[in-house]
This record gives structure tokens, sequence and C-alpha cells, in this order.
């Protein structure tokens, strides 16, 4: 069930504390309970998928021809539509509900979503570039990013160079968060460190691609308790 994911809201940030009296700084979002509206057959489309329907809309937000899908699903309309790739469908029907339970037994998570836009931002700030001389004869060009072409050959600026633009807003990853603690009933997910975006902003979290080795804290602090057991039974 892992193969598919979830879009939730992001709330903000706390912190949690352990046993050892360890804190964590954590991210909590509120998931959304995703519906699965579509099967995608192989034969149809040349892969298994499934499209699943995130957040309530009212009809009248909706073109002409989403209401007519949402009618011939014989479904509520949704505000976001995702397709997702599973290996098997038997496992999945129209109408079925998914929520936080599909991440019962997962340690980490891949999350993807949009960063704070800072608009048009300088070289420095965008870049992180050095600046020129804050001295004589570099007159108002402080904060300037310096020559950006060549000479007559090529004679042209090189797409890509890093120069002043818009910064932010971009739709970015983070691989391998850890999911501190859960909240069934009121479908809140805490996960360990920062994401990407402001608050209230789209947050899809997805199994880990990798297969990761590592432990969790609460893992941790477990080894750490056997071995001063051990220990003090030594003594």
């Amino acid at each position: 069930m892992s193969e598919i994911g979830l879009i939730g809201r992001k709330i903000g940030m706390t912190r949690e504390f352990f046993k050892t009296g360890q804190s964590v700084p954590v991210t909590v979002l509120k998931i959304e309970k995703g519906r699965v509206v579509q099967l995608i057959d192989k034969e149809k489309r040349g892969y298994n998928a499934i499209q699943l329907g995130f957040g309530a809309i009212k009809n009248s937000k909706l073109s002409k021809s989403m209401k007519g899908y949402f009618s011939k699903k014989n479904t509520e309309a949704r505000k976001i539509l995702k397709e997702f790739r599973v290996k098997d469908l038997e496992q999945y029907k129209e109408g079925n509900e998914f929520g936080i339970e599909i991440f019962k037994d997962i340690k980490f998570l891949d999350v993807r979503s949009k960063t704070i836009g800072k608009g048009f931002a300088g070289a420095m700030k965008r870049h992180n570039f050095g600046g020129l001389r804050a001295s004589h004869g570099v007159s108002i060009s402080h904060r300037a990013h310096g020559s950006t072409g060549q000479n007559q050959d090529p004679g042209k600026v090189f797409k890509g160079k890093k120069m002043a633009g818009h910064m932010g807003n971009k739709l970015r990853s983070m691989q391998n968060l850890e999911i501190i603690k859960t909240d069934l009933d009121n479908q809140l997910i805490y996960i360990k460190g920062s994401i990407p975006g402001s608050k209230n902003s789209e947050v899809l979290i997805k199994k880990a691609v990798k297969n990761l080795r590592k432990l969790t804290i609460s893992e941790k602090i477990e080894i750490l308790e056997k071995t001063k057991k051990a220990k003090d039974k030594k003594k």
C-alpha cells in the first residue's frame, strides 16, 4: 500500500521530547484522505496506476469537462488529482479512501513541496556571492555580480549563468525524513526537521525510495538503554 502517496498541508513547526530529554524539531502535516477516483490499466495506458483525489472543491469552481468527469465516476468533486504508479491493481477499488494508516510500518519518507517565493533577488542573496569591494573606486557596485559575458567570441552570456532573478517558488524534494510520530485521530504526521514551503502549503509525502539502514531516534534510545542495563548487570 506504500506505493501510493498522500497530500498534506503544512501546519507549522514544533518540537518533540524523548525519554532522554532530547529535543527534536518537527514539522507537523495535516494529511488529506485520498479517494481512488480512477484505476488505470496496463492495456489502456501501458502501465498500472491509480488516480487519487484530494481536498473538497465547490462545483461552481469546476470546468464543464471536470463536472462531467466526476459525475461519470459518480464521486464527489476533488480539488487535486494525483496519479500513482502501482504494481498491482487488485488491492484497489474506485471509491476506496486512504489516510495516514498506509505509513503505519514505514520509518522514512520522501517529501515534495514548493519553496517560499522570495521574488526578484540579487546575486548575493540568490547565489551567495561575496560582492565587490566596499572601499575606494567601486562607486555604487558593492552588491553587483560582476562581469557576465565573454569577448567577441562567443559574444553572448551562456544559459544558466548565475545572475539576479526570481528566487524561490520552485518544487523541491527532500529524501529520507524520519517519521517521529503519527496522530491517526486528527490525521497528523510529525516529521523530523524542516520541510520546504510556507504554512498552509501543499506537501506530497511518499515512502522513501532509497533502502535505508539507518536507525530512528527511538531505536537509538532503545539500544542505549539496553547497553546501560547490560553494564549495570555486570557491576
